[in-house]
């Protein structure tokens, strides 16, 4: 049966205490409806017609005592007794009918009694009544009373033979209550004996198919997670719900083992990727070490012969300038142009090597006195160009003040410098996103066109012509490293219909001061930025 399905077995087992219950069920209420029906013939019926029997039979006899008094002496208080009886006896005979009206045997003798009775009245005691009333007392003739000693003697002997039959049934009743109530204790003491024995077959088959082989499996897991990993978990003689879950967990430990091999694997890998990082990380230190070498000399050993060169050869365009031909003096001054184009290329690129590298811990900046100190190294070409810088309120952040007014100062440059043949007019706007400030510098000048939005971060990378525009065209790299080095991110917006809108994010802090602006306040197009800035 073990092979069974542990819902069908329970099921089995359930089914047959139900019909036993049933059964029993049906036998206690056959016993206590045997009972009842005792109970109802002994207590009910053939007692209170035994009863009414003996209380008939003295009705009877005061009827023929208060005659013989009457008699004898003549007066009314002696017929009390019979009056009485009289009264008794009709209560008595409807009790009998009731109480018999299932046995017309007995009614049948019933029906004699009165009939006798009958008799005995119209025969005697009417007669012995008239008679004394009339002639007095002691009147009546032997003959009437030797009838009337007949007569009673009838109704004695037609009550004697229903008393016998009624104290007979009321004895059998009695006998028959006996029995049921044995019978009944009986089939109680049978039904408790089948439910403690089935209580307890039900007991031990949940404990062989539930408890013993859940109790199994458990001794099962806790040996797997006392770490014994390679303990295979089977069950073969449960049912098959509980094998089932055995097998679950068997295939679940198998998991975790693949898993866990896999972990010592990853562990492993990571642990041989650890070295590699670190060996790269000495190598990047190196690298640095190699790097800030390389800055020393080319700070110090490239940019001295530049500017040997360069000195010389603006001596020599001084000395001959004049004296050699038009060709001898083009050649010195590309000459000189291109040592002061090296040297220049050599600071920004110093510059650009520079930021991160001398980290230093963040402070709050005031990015509105940022861009005030932007605007005071831009002033020559500010004044120059008639240009119209204006900002939104602007907020503080975290980071390095020197590096962030160079990020305004190189933003607000390139806008300045590459401006059409209007005024160039410059906004900073900024506008809360979440966690980031987004900000913006918008300008009217010539625009960047959509293709050039990633090529315009790439260091040393220009757009124009060095004649048409100078610099060295590591302007905006530098932005982009700055804005990354603050944890944000800066890109060209597509979207402006005119000039160049450059948007950048920066981390929002604690220490802000500033709220953000609504977004429709920065989101406004190059037309309106231009047009605000004309009208400040």
């Amino acid at each position: 049966m073990s092979r069974w399905p542990l819902r069908r077995m329970l099921g089995t087992v359930f089914t047959v205490i139900g019909a036993v219950t049933v059964v029993l069920v049906i036998l206690i209420s056959s016993a206590l409806a045997n009972l009842e029906h005792a109970r109802n013939d002994r207590v009910d019926r053939y007692g209170p017609a035994a009863l009414a029997t003996e209380t008939l039979s003295k009705a009877y006899s005061d009827q023929e005592t208060g005659l013989r008094g009457f008699a004898l002496a003549g007066e009314d208080s002696f017929l009390v007794p019979y009056t009485q009886g009289r009264a008794s006896e009709r209560a008595q005979v409807r009790n009998l009918r009731r109480l018999l009206v299932t046995r017309p045997d007995l009614l049948e003798r019933l029906d004699r009694v009165t009939a006798a009775a009958g008799v005995w009245r119209s025969t005697v005691a009417r007669p012995v009544i008239d008679t004394t009333k009339a002639r007095g007392p002691k009147a009546t003739s032997s003959e009437q009373i030797n009838e009337g000693k007949n007569s009673f003697d009838a109704i004695r002997s037609a009550l004697r033979d229903l008393q016998g039959p009624v104290s007979a049934s009321r004895d059998a009743a009695s006998q028959t209550l006996d029995h049921s109530l044995a019978l009944l204790r009986l089939v109680l003491l049978l039904s408790l004996a089948l439910l403690l024995t089935l209580g307890l077959l039900t007991w031990v088959a949940l404990r062989r198919w539930v408890t013993t082989p859940l109790a199994q499996l458990g001794a099962e897991v806790v040996t797997v997670e006392g770490g014994d990993l390679s303990h295979a978990v089977s069950l073969t003689d449960a049912p098959a719900e509980i094998r089932l879950l055995a097998d679950q967990i068997e295939r679940m430990r198998l998991r975790i083992v693949q898993e866990y091999a896999m972990a010592e694997q990853a562990r492993d890998d990571a642990q041989r990727a650890r070295a590699v990082v670190e060996e790269q990380a000495q190598d990047l230190v190196r690298s640095n070490t190699e790097l800030e070498q390389f800055a020393y000399v080319a700070s110090h050993d490239l940019q001295e012969p530049l500017r040997k060169v360069a000195s010389f050869c603006q001596l020599l365009e001084r000395r001959y300038k004049g004296q050699l031909d038009e060709r001898g003096d083009q050649y010195i001054e590309y000459a000189v142009d291109g040592a002061k184009r090296m040297q220049q290329l050599i600071n920004d690129l110093l510059a650009f090597s520079r930021v991160g590298r001398l980290a230093t811990d963040f402070v709050p900046v005031d990015l509105g006195a940022a861009l005030a100190q932007a605007q005071r190294q831009l002033s020559a070409i500010i004044e120059e160009t008639g240009a119209v810088v204006t900002s939104d309120e602007l907020p503080t952040v975290n980071g390095e003040s020197t590096l962030l007014v160079q990020l305004f100062q190189n933003l607000v440059g390139n806008a300045v410098k590459f401006h059409g043949a209007e005024p160039p007019r410059v906004h900073i706007g900024v506008r809360g996103a979440g966690d980031m400030w987004e900000m913006s510098c918008s300008d009217n000048g010539i625009g960047i066109e959509e293709q050039y939005a990633d090529k315009i971060f790439v260091i040393f990378q220009r757009l124009h012509a060095r004649d048409a525009y100078g610099g060295t065209g590591i302007g905006l790299s530098m932005c982009k490293k700055i804005v990354e080095y603050h944890g944000g991110r800066i890109w060209l917006d597509t979207t402006a219909v005119r000039g160049t809108v450059l948007r950048w994010s920066l981390p929002v802090t604690g220490s802000t001061d500033s709220a953000p602006v609504p977004p429709e306040h920065d989101e406004r197009n190059k037309d309106d930025a231009v047009t605000a800035s004309a009208t400040d």
